[in-house]
């Protein structure tokens, strides 16, 4: 809608100061003549816009001019609330700043939208960690954190998980991310990825770094997220799975894509395993919905499983008789 977007072109020039027409453009997906009717109509309308010509120029607001949220639909406005999330903005130590941008933002809302806001904050909750771990122990968080945001290097004594185990490293942290409950830094040189939970000891220097432009750190994240996916699971099982059984992960992924029903109502497929050990774990776990049909060396440690199984409770007969 042309309003919508009149509202994205103001708080777009409030928020990142001088905009092209093409940039502009871009970021709302229409053509720069849509953004020149646009601009105009908002000069129509009184806002303090102006443009430069020349290769630095670019349109602008007038120094010190502010719009309000009043441009926020019902949706924005539950969204922006649903995503306020108080455990990790404590974490890092910003829960009360997150608690009074949430009140500051709220009382500029019109009334029908903040009864909306109310509404989805009293009927929603997000809680990312799951159920049976404890909680990491990170209490350099917040020194980590500050690092990021100011550009400063680190001096850590971490811990990994291989020998020699804990090591001195010398880090310039990029960004971090709130993965399952757990918090990780991406840190250069490299830039490699960090648990903040693994981090011993920690010195704050005073020696800046400069993060590098082309930086994206949700781009990062994916991209080691899938690399760390694909050194993972280097084995392979073929299984077959009864109707309504489930695997979870990238297995549960691969029987999806490419399961092949079976004429007995069974789906046979290839699925990606860490290892023979976790494999032999979490295929127990469905008890007789799977049958592992190789490699041999799991199938037939899951047979010598169920033997013993059969053997401890051969005895047991239906009704709890003797």
């Amino acid at each position: 809608m042309k309003s919508s977007r009149l509202v994205s072109i103001l708080l777009l020039l409030q928020t990142r100061g001088r905009m092209t027409a093409a940039q502009l453009a871009e970021e709302l997906e229409v053509s720069v003549r849509t953004v020149y009717r646009d601009v105009e109509a908002l000069s129509a309308a009184g806002v303090p816009l102006y443009g430069d010509a020349g290769h630095a120029g670019g349109y602008r607001l007038l120094d010190g001019y502010r719009t309000r949220l009043t441009g926020l639909t019902t949706s924005e406005a539950e969204a922006l609330f649903l995503a306020g999330a108080p455990g990790p903005a404590a974490d890092l130590g910003l829960g009360p700043f997150l608690a009074a941008a949430q009140l500051k933002v709220r009382a500029a809302l019109p009334p029908e939208l903040r009864g909306h806001a109310d509404r989805i904050s009293g009927r929603f909750h997000l809680d990312a960690p799951g159920w049976y771990a404890a909680p990491d122990d990170t209490p350099h968080l917040p020194a980590v954190a500050d690092a990021v945001w100011n550009s400063r290097v680190l001096d850590v004594l971490y811990r990994r998980w291989r020998e020699p185990t804990d090591v001195r490293r010398r880090l310039e942290p990029y960004g971090l991310v709130l993965k399952a409950g757990r918090w990780y830094v991406a840190a250069g040189p490299g830039p490699r990825t960090y648990r903040v939970d693994q981090i011993l000891e920690l010195t704050a220097t005073d020696d800046a770094f400069t993060r590098p432009d082309d930086f994206d750190l949700a781009a990062y994240w994916s991209a080691y997220r899938h690399d760390f996916h694909d050194r993972l699971h280097r084995g392979e099982a073929v299984v077959r799975l009864a109707p309504g059984a489930r695997l979870s992960g990238p297995a549960g992924e691969a029987v999806r894509a490419d399961g092949r029903p079976e004429p007995d109502g069974w789906t046979r497929a290839t699925v990606p395993i860490e290892s023979v050990d976790r494999a032999h774990a979490e295929f127990l776990s469905l008890g007789t919905d799977i049958e592992v049909l190789a490699p041999a060396e799991l199938r037939e440690r899951i047979a010598r499983t169920a033997s013993r199984l059969a053997a401890r409770y051969g005895n047991f007969r239906a009704g709890g008789g003797d």
